[in-house]
């Protein structure tokens, strides 16, 4: 990629995919690219933007991969940064991503973007659906409306990619085609004319201001005094006041209007009967009485998966590679320091490099390929839905539910997508939920493999006591924070389809190598942190002052704390370690559960703190953290002592 930067003298040209949630732009940007972004078959897979690079007739382009859009007329802070780095840096080429099944909602951000007066391409995509369904859309007569290349796309299966190069080396400005009345259009010009030159897209800044845009003022602070802004405020408001109508429901009326037409010149419909199946699929999926089976079912099959399948190979590595390499190191470095810092409690092969690819690795790639095929065929939101009734106990929409539910894909970017809910109530719960009883995917792959060598009764008595916790802490929240603003939402469900076995397996694969690229260095620094203090005494000390509490108060053996010092650093590595201990005889029954319920419960990984900082500011970030180790700790405590009690 740099020696064609090189290669080619012209200046570098950027490419900007915009479109709505969930409509193949990552995809779109892998096949263009060459590199990879996460896909999935729900919003809020993207979350910040990520740029890659392409060689089109050698002349190279920068294609950025963005956050989803619903419109330019702004309601949440991840489109609020969109929208504001098209304002202050716009593209060469704006590359729109429509959802052919989508069309209507998404020709709505087509004609928002023409208004930009950017060059543009429009890719048709997930056409094939469209076409199973007997609807046809003429992609020829779209783009002799709007102005501009329309390329059809599959982009899963790579389908139209290279049209879509060749679109993007021939991208135009498009046809502005939505107008309002005289008065309005009048008014649109009257304010424009108060704008300083600096200001880009003055026409759509004045359409921002008419209908009440929240973010839009403080866009103008950059370019306008504090009393040239409130000029310009008493003048937008005298114009509302003088205008029968509000411009609000104008605009939208007048946007839904112009598509409708648009539709019909457009799409045409085949009388045939496509396929109900997904339908009905999703619609079991989300019904309480027949979703909540399914998704005990999909639970029992990881579960069995995981702990005959995973738990199998993570054996069979285990004797056919570690055991002999443990040997021949024991026999070359014989007993002594060598030997503990290679292959002893705290060994950087053992603790560290071994850990990682002989214990979590067979356990994640299998919990990925099962995790992926729920992303790929559209599950995963229609969990939101189905328990939907249950946090809305906790004052929670389905704004905040997804982000709970994505928690347990990562809790460190579950937390970023709480960027999308406005209520500040429903943010800090639901940043605290993640935080609290969520594990993320590498800890639940690896806690189901440990308590299935308890048995399927460990397993679902520690998901009824996490799942109790997080019921309880969230009622308490909801009770006593006070409630700000009502966070209006709707839950968009994507179609349920097939999953695409080489999309999958591809996913896995990215997934796995970012883990060892990520985790694995992290797995040997805390071994050799560990080692360290060991031999420097100071583990030492540690365990005899929190002795008493850890062995008396939650019955588990002082060397736990291993596991809730590596806690910090990566929650994976403290899982697998609690497997060497019920390995190696350190654990029974009762203390297996109660590690397995402080583990999930205890302090967020570093990575998830430091975006609770982001989000929550320091102060309430260090509070909330720890308010959840003090509940971890008193769960755990409670647990230890009625599970004694009953036996």
């Amino acid at each position: 990629m740099n020696q064609g930067s090189q290669d080619v003298q012209k200046p570098l040209k950027n490419v900007l995919i915009i479109g709505l949630p969930n409509v193949g732009k990552s995809q779109v940007f892998n096949n263009l690219t060459g590199q990879y972004n996460v896909v999935a078959n729900y919003n809020l897979t993207t979350l910040e933007m990520k740029q890659g690079m392409t060689k089109i007739n050698n002349e190279m382009y920068a294609i950025i991969d963005t956050p989803g859009l619903y419109s330019l007329h702004i309601h949440s802070e991840e489109e609020l940064l969109l929208r504001d780095f098209v304002f202050s840096k716009p593209p060469d080429i704006i590359l729109v991503c429509v959802d052919a099944n989508r069309i209507k909602q998404s020709l709505i951000l087509t004609i928002e973007l023409l208004e930009l007066g950017i060059p543009m391409v429009v890719c048709l995509n997930s056409i094939d659906e469209t076409w199973r369904k007997g609807i046809w859309i003429d992609s020829e007569q779209l783009s002799r409306v709007v102005g501009v290349p329309v390329v059809e796309s599959i982009a899963t299966r790579n389908i139209g990619t290279k049209e879509l190069k060749n679109a993007i080396q021939n991208a135009r400005v498009g046809n502005k085609i939505l107008y309002y009345d005289d008065k309005y259009e009048q008014y649109i010009s009257s304010i424009a004319q108060e704008l300083p030159e600096a200001i880009k897209f003055k026409r759509l800044v004045s359409i921002l201001l008419l209908i009440e845009d929240l973010f839009m003022i403080k866009y103008l602070q950059q370019y306008l005094t504090k009393e040239e802004i409130e000029v310009l405020e008493k003048k937008v408001h005298a114009l509302r006041q003088s205008y029968r109508g509000n411009f609000l429901n104008i605009t939208i009326s007048s946007y839904t209007k112009t598509v409708d037409d648009l539709a019909k010149e457009i799409l045409r419909k085949q009388k045939v009967i496509p396929s109900r199946y997904p339908y009905y699929a999703a619609k079991l999926s989300r019904n309480i009485v027949t979703g909540i089976p399914i998704l005990l079912g999909i639970i029992g099959l990881m579960y069995i998966m995981i702990v005959d399948v995973a738990s199998g190979i993570s054996g069979w590595m285990e004797d056919i590679l570690w055991t002999p390499i443990e040997d021949k190191i024991h026999a070359i470095v014989g007993v002594g320091f060598w030997n503990d810092f290679l292959i002893g409690q705290y060994g950087v092969l053992s603790l560290g490099l071994s850990n990682a690819l002989i214990t979590v690795l067979p356990i994640l790639s299998v919990f990925f390929i099962l995790f992926n095929i729920l992303e790929d065929i559209g599950y995963i939101p229609n969990i939101t839905v189905l328990t939907r009734r249950i946090f809305s106990k906790f004052g929670l929409s389905a704004s905040s539910i997804q982000p709970i539910v994505l928690g347990f894909g990562c809790q460190t970017m579950a937390t970023l997508t709480t960027k999308s809910i406005n209520s500040k109530k429903e943010k800090y719960i639901a940043i605290f939920l993640i935080s609290l009883a969520i594990p993320c995917a590498g800890q639940l792959g690896i806690n189901l493999s440990i308590l299935g060598k308890l048995g399927f009764k460990a397993f679902m008595l520690t998901f009824l006591v996490l799942l109790f916790v997080e019921i309880i802490v969230g009622f308490i929240l909801n009770k006593f924070i006070k409630q700000d603003v009502t966070n209006d939402f709707i839950q968009e469900l994507p179609p349920m389809r097939l999953p695409n076995i080489n999309a999958v397996l591809k996913k896995t694969y990215y997934r796995l190598y970012w883990f060892l690229q990520e985790a694995v260095p992290v797995f040997i620094y805390a071994a050799i942190a560990l080692f360290l203090l060991e031999q420097l005494g100071i583990l030492r000390v540690i365990k005899y002052i929190l002795s008493p509490f850890i062995e008396t108060v939650i019955g588990l053996p002082v060397d736990m704390v291993d596991a809730l010092i590596l806690i910090m650093a990566r929650k994976e590595a403290a899982a697998a370690l609690l497997i060497n201990f019920i390995d190696s005889g350190k654990l029974n029954y009762i203390q297996t559960i109660v590690s397995v319920v402080l583990t999930t419960l205890f302090i967020p990984c570093f990575a998830t703190i430091g975006v609770m900082i982001k989000e929550l500011g320091a102060k309430k970030a260090i509070v909330t953290t720890v308010v959840i180790n003090v509940i971890a700790f008193s769960v755990a405590g409670l647990l230890h002592w009625i599970l004694l009690f009953f036996g």
